[in-house]
């Protein structure tokens, strides 16, 4: 674990937390230091640092606030919402500010014959769904946190989930966000309608990580309730199998809603946590379903159902009605957590390969597992290449978080080698940050830079997370010799 405290907090910190206190109330500005280590970290708890200042912002203007003192007094600040992110995305800095977005968490708006909803950026995920459902709507991205997660979150990273196979991810149904610069000003891009003119500014916003400002209001595209919903979990002997039913299954034409696989290990810690009475001896489970007028779905379940089965599934299990579906899906929701069940620590993984090269990535993981000792449960959207693989080990013992950090490291390695990429829906943040240079080169991440620079100038929104060295804006891109400002300030490491 990396703890990082506070080497010289601002002396302008007490000044801005009293500006704040008088803008915003006592109770929305946190400074005590007790309190402010609830904030340390998110999902990700390999990375601790308690930040200097905590504001609970209820809404847009409350940000407005907050980031236009932060800008005028060159302080940096740091946008979270649930604090579920895997990647050290909303990692706090010890001499900043963290703007909590948990409380903003009104539904503004469900807008059925535009198919869309308005939230602010605290509403959990499940919740848009739950607002949608009595005018026959639902929101489709759906990670496995959706019951926490929030949306703000959600846009930050990108986030996919199992349905994105079908559906696509968060990008895909954000027509509209109030956003809030890195000098405070609140702006407007998109909104309801199914297409906006200009630059897709949207575009280069979802998944930004927070590093080109802060989303207080989302408007996002509402999806119908499909006619009828068929899932499928089918056991087999080996992740080969599954893996090539998949390729049959998507070779086939037929795009299901979601195609989700667990290993052995992984079905052994769902089995401890949730008891979902998966079938026994399965080396791998696949959990396959479709969605869509009845008639299709239907004909494509039988298709799929023919794929499994020529491919050597031994038992294959029908829900016959949504109790049984949630029981199919209980195991694959609660699988990340779940695997504390069989290791005291774990790294969860997030990379991307082509799905026609699972099992040779799947053979190469188990050949690292093997050779390393460290174990490695995988669970995975077998559908589209998502690999989600559990490393897991136990701290206390010496060399064993060494050896699974080396492990996770070559396993993103291997997405890499096939031509796919470190982050799938967990994004960079504090975590993969090194990892960039192995994907991207030096003139692709000058670019990406300078584009943070046009919309951060000043490089206050969440400094120090995507990429691999800091940028200051008035550079210029290309290489440099001696230290980085930053880094002699001991504010960033340079990999």
């Amino acid at each position: 674990m990396t703890t990082y405290e506070p080497r010289d907090v601002r002396p302008g910190i007490a000044a801005l937390a009293e500006r704040l206190r008088a803008a915003l109330g006592r109770d929305s500005v946190i400074d005590d230091h007790q309190r402010l280590r609830t904030y340390e970290c998110d999902g990700l708890a390999h990375y601790k640092v308690t930040p200097a200042l905590a504001v609970l912002a209820r809404d847009t203007a409350a940000v407005v606030e907050t980031v236009r003192a932060c800008a005028e007094g060159g302080v940096p600040f740091v946008a979270r919402g649930s604090g579920t992110g895997l990647s050290g995305g909303a990692l706090p800095r010890a001499d900043g500010v963290l703007i909590v977005t948990s409380r903003m968490r009104h539904i503004v708006e469900i807008d059925r014959e535009n198919q869309r909803a308005v939230v602010e950026p605290g509403v959990i995920n499940l919740d848009v769904s739950r607002a949608a459902k009595p005018e026959g709507y639902y929101y489709a991205p759906d990670p496995s946190s959706q019951q926490v997660c929030s949306i703000g979150g959600n846009v930050a990273e990108n986030s996919g989930g199992a349905h994105c196979l079908k559906y696509g991810f968060t990008t895909n149904h954000v027509t509209g966000i109030t956003f809030v610069t890195a000098d405070g000003e609140a702006v407007r891009l998109g909104g309801k309608a199914p297409d906006p003119t200009g630059y897709d500014l949207l575009g280069a916003i979802v998944g930004s990580e927070g590093t080109l400002g802060i989303a207080t209001e989302v408007t996002v595209r509402l999806t119908r309730l499909p006619e009828a919903v068929r899932t499928l979990l089918a056991a087999f002997p080996s992740t080969d199998d599954a893996g090539a039913a998949v390729s049959e299954i998507i070779g086939a034409g037929v795009v299901p809603a979601a195609i989700e696989m667990m290993d052995a290990l992984a079905i052994e810690a769902a089995e401890a946590a949730v008891h979902c009475d998966y079938p026994r001896g399965a080396g791998a489970v696949l959990i396959v379903e479709l969605d869509g007028p009845a008639d299709e779905v239907e004909r494509q379940f039988e298709e799929v159902e023919r794929h499994c089965r020529t491919h050597r599934a031994f038992e294959i299990r029908i829900a016959e009605d949504d109790v049984e579906r949630a029981l199919f899906w209980k195991g694959r929701k609660s699988a990340f957590a779940a695997v504390g069940r069989i290791s005291p620590d774990y790294i969860v993984q997030d990379g991307v390969i082509p799905r026609t090269a699972l099992p040779e990535v799947l053979h190469r993981m188990t050949e690292l597992s093997r050779s390393s000792g460290v174990r490695v449960a995988n669970v995975f959207h077998a559908g589209d290449g998502n690999l989600h693989p559990l490393v897991l080990f136990d701290d206390a013992v010496p060399g064993e978080a060494e050896r699974a950090e080396e492990v996770s490291g070559a396993i993103l390695d291997l997405c890499i080698e096939y031509g796919g990429s470190i982050t799938g829906e967990h994004g960079v943040g504090s975590d993969k940050a090194k990892f960039m240079p192995r994907m991207f080169t030096e003139a692709d991440l000058d670019t990406m830079q300078l584009v943070r620079c046009a919309f951060d100038p000043a490089g206050l929104a969440n400094p120090g997370k995507v990429f691999p060295t800091p940028r200051l804006c008035g550079e210029v891109p290309g290489r440099h010799k001696g230290a980085h400002p930053l880094q002699e300030a001991g504010i960033a490491e340079v990999f």
